[in-house]
């Protein structure tokens, strides 16, 4: 008679447990990872779906722009404020390098005593702006748009973004757990084994929950480490040590961010003018003739206003990415540029911080990216479902058993 080694027990002990952990985990934010999966498939063409449905607008179609001046941000905000006519104050303005496009004018106001996404953003609104006459082409209500409501969801379940983002940041933690666990129990303990692990075998198989099977278990071993990144990411807009973590390890070990925050306006604020901004805009279309555009804040007091050490502009080189900016720091009097921080000047940690948005929706490296970032979301979003049948169908199994 041969004795059993207590050794060989163990792998199979671990992976029982690892197994009851998958299972209750999975039971316990299976809905709440579904619903921030589907939401993320959703997202991931937001700007193709609003490019094709604004066409209209995004383009002036002005003429003869080459003998044309733009008109100065001043006399633009006056105008698109009289035809809008808002009781708010509007708050920034896109503007595009190209001539050929429109200039977008937002309004944002953010009320931090509020407990849902509706009363928390009383108004988030963009008017698509002809810069050469003024004329407003078209109004859109940003804060109750279809991508906006589903980021939101994403994001916080539409509830205050403050305390919301744990909502959704607790259970991804979770599915982080239950990504790791699943390859765990996916891993095969020999050459045989590894031979069903990668492929559908499903030519002589009939069952429905054989199938279902290898869908949770094959896709989800495929997608596993896009997933990871992907809810690695996730979590950096839910956990301030996540940011501070992925800036440490890709800096190489630095803890604090660059900070210009000594870079102060040197004119008096009678040298501020009506042009001022004009100049600023200049100088960025003169500096990056090539880029996509930027942002310029009108500088009006805000519901959550707070102070701006100094009056910097954000720059973004691409269009279908954030990751690759540059941010300008003008002197907001005067209008003289004081600094330039340019995407080359960062260091592998900010740039890795910079990339976190494009890597988190797929738009890093543009179409290809996104594409992925779908499938995977989809399949993500797949896995409690197909997960939930497999213990539904063992349980109905060993009801049966105890019965017969």
């Amino acid at each position: 008679m041969t004795k059993k080694h207590p050794n060989k027990n163990k792998p199979r002990l671990f992976k029982k447990w690892t197994g009851k952990l998958h299972l209750w985990l999975g039971l316990s934010v299976g809905l709440i990872i579904f619903i921030v999966s589907i939401t993320g498939t959703l997202f991931v063409f937001k700007d193709e779906v609003e490019n094709f449905t604004r066409k209209e607008v995004i383009y002036h179609k002005e003429v003869n722009i080459a003998q044309k001046q733009v008109l100065p941000i001043r006399s633009l905000e006056k105008m698109v404020d009289e035809q809008v006519k808002e009781k708010y104050k509007i708050h920034w303005v896109n503007i595009p390098i190209d001539k050929k496009m429109t200039y977008q004018f937002y309004w944002y106001e953010h009320n931090t005593n509020a407990w849902n996404y509706f009363e928390e953003f009383p108004i988030y609104k963009s008017a698509y702006v002809n810069p050469y006459t003024g004329k407003v082409l078209k109004v859109f209500d940003e804060k109750n748009g279809f991508f906006q409501i589903v980021k939101c969801i994403h994001w916080s379940f539409l509830l205050k973004q403050d305390w919301g983002k744990y909502v959704v940041g607790i259970p991804v933690i979770i599915f982080v757990i239950m990504l790791i666990s699943g390859i765990i129990l996916w891993w095969p303990k020999n050459k045989a084994a590894a031979k069903q692990r990668f492929s559908f075998k499903w030519k002589n198989i009939k069952s429905w929950k054989r199938k279902n099977y290898d869908l949770h278990n094959i896709l989800g071993f495929y997608v596993s480490i896009f997933a990871l990144i992907f809810s690695i990411t996730g979590l950096f807009y839910a956990f301030f040590v996540v940011q501070t973590m992925m800036y440490f390890i890709f800096s190489g070990g630095k803890t604090e961010y660059p900070d210009f925050s000594n870079i102060k306006n040197k004119a008096p604020i009678e040298a501020r003018t009506e042009t001022t901004l004009d100049r600023v805009i200049s100088t960025v279309h003169t500096k990056y003739p090539s880029s996509y555009g930027f942002s310029i804040d009108l500088g009006h007091p805000h519901m959550d206003d707070h102070e701006h050490p100094n009056f910097s502009v954000f720059v973004k080189h691409l269009s279908y990415s954030y990751h690759k900016n540059s941010s300008l720091i003008f002197d907001e009097n005067s209008g003289e540029l004081l600094h330039t921080y340019n995407h080359e000047d960062k260091n592998f940690g900010e740039k890795t911080v910079a990339a976190n948005y494009d890597i988190h929706v797929g738009s890093i490296l543009g179409l290809p990216t996104k594409i992925i970032a779908f499938i995977v979301s989809l399949i993500c979003a797949s896995l409690p479902l197909t997960g939930f049948l497999i213990w539904w169908g063992r349980r109905k199994k060993r009801k049966n058993n105890m019965t017969s």
